[in-house]
């Protein structure tokens, strides 16, 4: 297929000073190409796509199957100093949602859901330390374009051309970046804050029973300030942060 890259670079490159934008047709990740890049000391600002991912993964490990032009998977790989980053990945779950359609939910922690419980994709954030004033942050995104089989998935998967007929890889990538790029310099500058209320407009999971990975039971109830999940069980509210606990609908 086509890939808008220039079309991105031009509405990216001017706020971003040194960005780059790269189409390559397999990685094993987008991701781990950026982290090995990171480690060699290569901290430019950069949008890399894959058609084809042979390793892709998402939250805990857990692999991400991505099929040419039947999916879009990049990573953005940028420098940012914020002074908290908690949130960040509900930031860039916002932006991805607002960017692609107004029927798209966001899941705590780094999901995109459709009505019915079907995942549309995922983000995955990782981080590596620089011998500058800041860390060098890789936002990994993977969306179904076409809706994928779902044999042998846990939760049942959705395409965005069930919500947007016709839309395809390069198209949805030419909505996301430049307003992924403007979310994550506002969160550097200001943090979760003016994320929360647009958050809470997408929230799947908010006023419904839970269960944790953990064994906590509850009813959700939001996200704090900081981007925390608000869970209120039985003993009282509890406030989830960790990276190692799912929740799910019970």
């Amino acid at each position: 297929m086509r890939w808008p890259a220039e079309a991105v670079w031009e509405q990216v490159a001017p706020a971003l000073p040194g960005f780059t934008v790269e189409v390559l047709p397999e990685l094993d990740s987008t991701n781990s190409e950026l982290m090995r890049r990171a480690r060699d000391g290569l901290f430019d600002p950069v949008l890399l796509v894959a058609e084809h991912q042979t390793a892709g993964r998402g939250r805990a490990g857990r692999p991400w199957q991505s099929r040419p032009g039947a999916s879009l998977t990049f990573s953005l790989g940028l420098l940012l100093r914020p002074r908290d980053w908690s949130g960040l990945s509900l930031a860039a779950g916002v932006a991805i949602a607002e960017a692609l359609h107004p029927d798209i939910q966001l899941k705590w922690p780094n999901d995109l859901w459709l009505a019915g419980d079907r995942k549309l994709g995922g983000i995955l954030i990782e981080t590596a330390s620089t011998p500058l004033d800041a860390r060098y942050a890789i936002v990994g995104v993977g969306l179904n374009v076409a809706p994928p089989a779902g044999d042998g998935l846990s939760t049942p998967p959705a395409g965005l051309q069930g919500i947007a007929p016709g839309l395809d890889a390069g198209q949805a990538l030419l909505a996301v970046a430049p307003l992924l790029v403007q979310a994550l310099r506002l969160f550097e500058h200001e943090g979760f804050v003016p994320f929360a209320s647009r958050f809470a407009q997408r929230d799947i999971l908010a006023g419904r029973a839970v269960r944790l990975t953990d064994g906590t039971e509850g009813t959700a109830a939001g996200v704090d300030r900081a981007g925390a999940l608000v869970v209120h069980t039985a003993a009282g509210p509890v406030a989830v942060t960790s990276s190692e606990v799912s929740v799910r609908p019970a």
